[in-house]
């Protein structure tokens, strides 16, 4: 059975309130595995109840599995993330911003899932490289070495024409 990752904040008294959150496989196929299919996260959500809004404070630490989008290999990505989301109480549900979501009085639940899948996503890079290829990213042109020890490196014909172009 899958995690529910809502909170109630109906009977919240005006105080912090810790909460933890494992996440895992359920809670990505819950979510969404567009961007990440699954990891191996620990969150903790402060909630910190006032009159007239909620601050919430979340921090989500560990690894994002991830496949590479050149090789194809799965991999560890970490994850790191400190965010922080007012919801203030007014007449309708709305996001202001990135920061502030306007709620109503009387709503019972707050789905923290669904901003931690957010927080997440955003975290993850556009292009996602196995570790073994980020340095390959920072050099320039595309070499390649023959297995052939008589041979030496070749460079690809087509970065020597565009160099010759400029």
């Amino acid at each position: 059975m899958a995690r529910d990752f809502s909170v109630n904040i109906l009977g919240l008294t005006k105080e912090v309130h810790p909460f933890e959150f494992q996440l895992g496989e359920d809670f990505f196929k819950k979510y969404g595995q567009e961007v990440v299919a699954n990891g191996k996260l620990s969150t903790v959500v402060v909630l910190d109840k006032k009159e007239t809004f909620i601050e919430a404070d979340f921090k989500i630490e560990g690894n994002a599995f991830l496949i590479c989008d050149r090789s194809l290999d799965e991999f560890d990505y970490p994850v790191s993330i400190s965010r922080k989301i007012v919801f203030k109480y007014g007449e309708e549900p709305k996001e202001v911003s990135d920061e502030i979501i306007i709620i109503t009085q009387d709503q019972v639940q707050l789905d923290l899932g669904q901003l931690m899948y957010e927080f997440i996503a955003l975290h993850i890079p556009m292009k996602k490289l196995h570790p073994r290829f980020r340095d390959d990213e920072n050099k320039e042109g595309l070499v390649y070495t023959s297995t052939d020890k008589d041979s030496e490196e070749k460079i690809d014909p087509r970065w020597e024409m565009l160099k010759k172009l400029k």
